[in-house]
């Protein structure tokens, strides 16, 4: 079959997709007229890593059940802020939506300048996935388990690198709870993206990386050696991989995210958009993705993605004064 030209799906277009496709979706209940063009997903994380997958197979399976294209756009920067910020001026249509996670629940808590409520000045449209997070190192690295990169850490205090997807991050933050939980002290180097995290320690240019998954290829190939996992349990593609928990930290961390719309959505197009997006999470082939990268399944509806959302900002807050993280 010829795929409509992209930004031009018409909605009798899903009915001519293959049964195999559709099959396991349900279709959604459209609100009334929507959606009438393309809509749009903002990303803020570079192409390649995980949840870039995720949202673009997510995306390109709810806009065939919606009967228009779901463009994504990745805004990559600013600590994965940038989205978030470009919410707060679009219109509340529904056609301009994005990935909220963690960082932007707590971002306000970390400076004192102007930016957002992060509850009330967003619409929680459903929650998602979340992340798998791990501490990597060269395979040719003499660090060879979290017992050595510990001792690492307190022979040279502040001399073992290591990279995340930006400061106030989750992994940032479970980074800094770490040291100070160990008495070790690292130093931090931020970066845009997992997948920049990556590129620098095949190059030599850190020691390790603590961010989610887009280290897996290299793990697998041998590049990378796997110290630690921060699932609640061990990872199916890891076995032989420790959680924080099993090496006596009772810490589990997996970030989970959803998405939003600007303040204000029509509660039919928000029903719309969550029952597209719920059939689409659900799917075989966004289930396939998600196993890919060992991300696991999160989901929430609108409300209870709402109550979600106001009872982990009060965490964030109490988190960032307990740390006394500031990004000023």
């Amino acid at each position: 079959m010829t795929r409509p030209t992209r930004g031009a799906w018409p909605r009798r277009a899903a009915l001519a997709l293959p049964a195999a496709l559709l099959a396991p979706l349900a279709r959604p209940a459209i609100a009334q007229g929507y959606p009438a063009r393309a809509i749009r997903l903002m990303v803020p994380w570079p192409p390649g890593g995980s949840a870039d997958a995720q949202l673009r197979s997510l995306a390109d399976l709810a806009g065939k059940l919606m009967g228009q294209t779901v463009l994504v756009e990745n805004r990559s920067g600013a600590r994965g802020l940038l989205a978030a910020q470009a919410l707060l001026q679009a219109q509340p249509d529904g056609y301009t939506l994005a990935q909220q996670h963690l960082s932007v629940l707590r971002h306000p808590f970390m400076t004192k300048a102007r930016s957002w409520d992060p509850v009330e000045d967003f619409t929680q449209i459903i929650g998602l996935t979340g992340w798998l997070f791990g501490v990597v190192v060269r395979s040719d690295s003499p660090i060879r388990s979290w017992a050595d990169y510990v001792a690492a850490a307190k022979a040279r205090p502040g001399h073992l690198t290591y990279s995340t997807s930006g400061i106030g991050t989750s992994n940032h933050i479970a980074m800094e709870d770490l040291c100070n939980r160990l008495g070790i002290q690292l130093t931090h180097v931020p970066f845009r993206g997992s997948t920049e995290g990556v590129t620098a320690l095949l190059g030599s240019q850190i020691d390790s990386i603590a961010d989610s998954s887009a280290w897996v290829p290299q793990v697998e190939a041998g590049q990378f050696r796997l110290l630690s996992v921060w699932s609640p349990e061990r990872a199916r593609r890891f076995p032989d991989v420790p959680t924080l928990k099993e090496l006596g930290i009772d810490m589990a961390v997996t970030s989970p995210y959803g998405l939003v719309g600007p303040k204000g959505m029509d509660p039919g197009v928000v029903r719309a958009l969550h029952d597209a997006m719920k059939a689409a999470l659900m799917s075989p082939e966004n289930t396939a993705v998600r196993e890919r990268w060992d991300m696991p399944l999160a989901y929430m509806d609108t409300e209870s993605y709402r109550s979600f959302t106001v009872q982990r900002v009060a965490y964030e807050r109490d988190m960032v004064a307990k740390l006394n993280l500031s990004i000023d």
